[in-house]
Order: C-alpha cells, then sequence, then structure tokens
C-alpha cells in the first residue's frame, strides 16, 4: 500500500536523539493500549500507552462543545506536541467520516469511516489513504457475539481485525472486560511489512473507542 511521505517512517531517517526521532520510535510499536479517560467533565480523553501501559506514548482529547466531533493527538500529556487531527466532515452523519491529517503540516492522511446501517447490526469501519484508496476495513468479531452486545449485555468485549483490501490481517484491536473504564489492546505484530500507517491505525483506534466505546 503506497502512502504520502511519512515523517514518523522510521527512527533511524532522523537525527539520533532528536524529538522527531523519538516521535518516530512512538509510531513504530507493535503493541499499543488505548484507554477512555473517566471523569472527565466535557469532551472526552484518551491515554495510548506502550504494550506494558508503563508510558504514555500519545494522549488525545476530543474538543467540547463542536458541532463536528474534533480530535487533537499529542505526544504527550501535557499537549505540547500535537501530531495528528481527527475532524469528522459534517455534523450529522450516520456513516460518519472522520478525516485525519498531520497536525502540523495540515497534510491529509486519510480517513476513517463508520458504515452506518451495517453496524446497526455488527460494527464496521473503512479506513482510507489519502487519494480516498481503501486502505483496511475493520469489522467486530462475529454476527452472534454481536446482536448478544446488542439485545442482552454490553459487557462482551468487541474484537475487530483489521484486514487489508487482500484480506491480510493487518492488526486486531481487543477490547479488555471491564465495566467502568474502556480499553483496547492494538496489536499490529501480524503487519511485518508496516502496511499500514501506523498514524492512520492510531486515528482509527481513536474514532472507534470515541464512538463505540460511547455504546458501552
Amino acid at each position: 500500500m503506497g502512502h504520502d511521505e511519512n515523517p514518523y517512517a522510521a527512527p533511524s531517517a532522523l537525527g539520533g536523539g532528536s524529538t522527531e526521532a523519538a516521535l518516530a520510535a512512538s509510531f513504530q510499536h507493535d503493541s499499543y493500549v488505548i484507554r477512555r479517560k473517566v471523569f472527565k467533565l466535557f469532551g472526552g480523553a484518551f491515554h495510548i500507552y506502550d504494550a506494558a501501559m508503563e508510558h504514555v506514548l500519545f494522549y488525545a482529547e476530543q474538543k467540547a462543545f463542536k458541532l463536528k466531533e474534533d480530535f487533537l493527538v499529542y505526544a504527550d500529556e501535557g499537549k505540547t506536541t500535537p501530531l495528528l487531527r481527527i475532524r469528522a466532515r459534517s455534523v450529522i452523519d450516520f456513516g460518519a467520516t472522520y478525516d485525519i491529517t498531520d497536525a502540523k503540516s495540515g497534510q491529509i492522511l486519510g480517513s476513517a469511516r463508520r458504515k452506518g446501517f451495517a453496524s446497526m447490526v455488527r460494527d464496521s469501519w473503512e479506513l482510507y489513504g489519502p487519494r480516498d484508496e481503501l486502505l483496511a476495513s475493520a469489522q467486530e468479531d462475529s454476527l452472534a457475539l454481536a446482536m448478544v452486545r446488542r439485545l442482552l449485555s454490553n459487557l462482551v468485549p468487541q474484537t475487530f481485525d483489521v484486514k487489508g483490501p487482500d484480506e491480510a490481517l493487518l492488526a486486531r484491536f481487543a477490547q479488555h472486560f471491564n465495566p467502568f473504564v474502556f480499553r483496547m489492546t492494538l496489536d499490529y505484530s501480524s503487519d511485518v511489512n508496516h502496511e499500514l500507517d501506523r498514524r492512520l491505525g492510531i486515528g482509527l483506534a481513536v474514532c472507534m473507542t470515541a464512538i463505540e466505546g460511547r455504546q458501552s
């Protein structure tokens, strides 16, 4: 899958010890854990950790009082370095589309789209590149479990397989059972060739945590 030039492509491509190199390393992990912050009065907030949950790699915040859903992903909780902006295209969109851009340059990286009617039965998302080319699809693990969640209990954790157009597995997003806190592991270990731009993967995960997590 071709992508526009990625300034976070690999630490070796940047100056050693620089801030850019550190950011590049953050986008190279094979596993992340995203957790939705509780007890935030306005908007929404999400911490994205390394696999061991020892370090916050990214901090995402949803802007409050916006007609269109609007998220910023920062390199730290202090919000000193914005990295990504994720913004809904329209105010009311049953099949919402979220544009993902580089917060510094304004470069369009791609978009995440929730398949509205399909998601009534089984949550489904699509990830597109900067030229609106389909890069990946993510779907709730099974129709049977989806029906259980909708009709009987929302405490059954969701799992999404993120697959390329050729059906190759690129990532697996697995929610953890917790009735009070939304937490999901993002596992990219199957994407050995880094076909999926991690920036888009993080953007998709933020959208899914905000939208699907809201239903939990």
